[in-house]
């Protein structure tokens, strides 16, 4: 049975109960979408509850994690370029270029965090 909301119900005994059924999107986690829900898991359970619910988590989730690699990508290209750190250099002076680049992750995954994962 159906009504005009679109709607359907299942006799049961007396009854109609609804056929509510949640649909929920297939996300793949990546480490920042992984550690927002830990910390909205352990840190803020009426917010987590909330979206759970409400069926807006894998959305937060997924947004949280895309906004994060972009943030990361931004800062590592912005700190290149105030320590004039060129791709030529990876060529002349490797191991220079790579501990640079570790650094300059290292500080971006730290801003990061503490700008949206653990807010």
């Amino acid at each position: 049975m159906e009504n005009k909301y679109g709607i359907e119900y299942t006799k049961q005994g007396d009854y109609y109960m609804p056929n509510l059924v949640l649909e929920r999107e297939k996300i793949i986690l990546n480490k920042y979408g992984k550690m927002r829900l830990k910390f909205l898991k352990e840190n803020r359970k009426a917010e987590y509850t909330i979206m759970f619910v409400n069926g807006t988590l894998n959305k937060h989730l997924k947004e949280i994690q895309e906004t994060a690699e972009k943030r990361i990508n931004i800062i590592i290209e912005q700190l290149k370029q105030q320590n004039n750190l060129t791709e030529e250099m990876k060529n002349t002076d490797q191991l220079y270029w790579v501990s640079m680049m570790n650094n300059f992750k290292s500080t971006a995954e730290e801003i990061v965090l503490n700008e949206l994962i653990y807010v």
